[in-house]
């Protein structure tokens, strides 16, 4: 399935900005996420005021305005593609058209990606790469809503503690440091982590780290001392013990018999 991208930049606005409503609507699928500041947007005559970390989602043929005012400082990614991998993936699930799902550093650096690789000269440019980091950037997208939509039993907070703990899982991260992250007490986020996610916050790294070592285990020639430390155990006998407790064997046995 084939996709096409129109335009993929950055804006930064001190003066304000303004543009028209094009009759003809758009031609494509317009995404847009507020970095700074706060503007106003009026699609098919319905207004919606866009702040900081606001995804707004646009399909082709809506009609498109934007109004910026010029005593404030405005940035936001804007991106306009079109082509039949964006009309199925449009469609197999439902885009609200503002979501608030924060600026998210993957997110953001996979659209700095695409935005450098699209301003690349033609005899420079990949358009594979292009296309390939498109559709990373519309699923983790997706992602995002799905995480932020209203219909989620889990309240966004504890989902950026997850997220926090999955980026940071084979470190030594502290508890006090996913707390500060999601904005919480330490006392407040254990209990909400707890009661959201059904395991404590070490419970979960726990996972993550076991998962990481197993496949280290199966796919490469390191050391189990050496993946103990690489997967954030520490030590050998706490990765040994961990490790034990969880699928009855030792590292050593498990590996010899993969």
């Amino acid at each position: 399935m084939s996709s096409h991208i129109r335009f993929c930049s950055y804006s930064h606005h001190t003066k304000g900005y303004s543009s028209q409503e094009d009759k003809s609507g758009l031609p494509g699928y317009l995404f847009r996420l507020q970095t700074e500041g706060d503007c106003e947007i009026i699609v098919n005559k319905r207004k919606f005021n866009i702040k900081k970390g606001d995804l707004f989602l646009a399909k082709p043929g809506d009609l498109y305005e934007i109004r910026i005012d010029g005593n404030q400082i405005s940035g936001d990614y804007n991106l306009l593609c079109e082509g039949s991998w964006l009309d199925e993936w449009w469609n197999r699930s439902h885009k609200r058209t503002v979501s608030q799902i924060g600026l998210d550093e993957k997110l953001l650096t996979l659209w700095r990606h695409l935005t450098i690789e699209e301003r690349r000269p033609l005899t420079e440019k990949n358009n594979e790469l292009s296309s390939y980091l498109l559709k990373a950037l519309c699923l983790t997208i997706e992602r995002a809503i799905d995480e932020t939509s209203p219909t989620v039993s889990r309240p966004f907070t504890v989902t950026r503690m997850l997220r926090y703990i999955e980026e940071h899982a084979t470190t030594a991260f502290k508890v006090e440091d996913v707390a500060q992250f999601s904005g919480l007490s330490v006392s407040r986020a254990l209990h909400l982590f707890k009661s959201s996610v059904g395991k404590t916050m070490i419970e979960y790294a726990l996972e993550i780290r076991l998962s990481t070592a197993l496949n280290q285990m199966k796919y490469t020639p390191m050391t189990l001392e050496h993946i103990a430390e690489n997967c954030g155990f520490g030590t050998y006998p706490y990765f040994h013990r961990v490790f034990k407790k969880k699928y009855g064997v030792s590292p050593g046995e498990y590996r010899r018999k993969e």
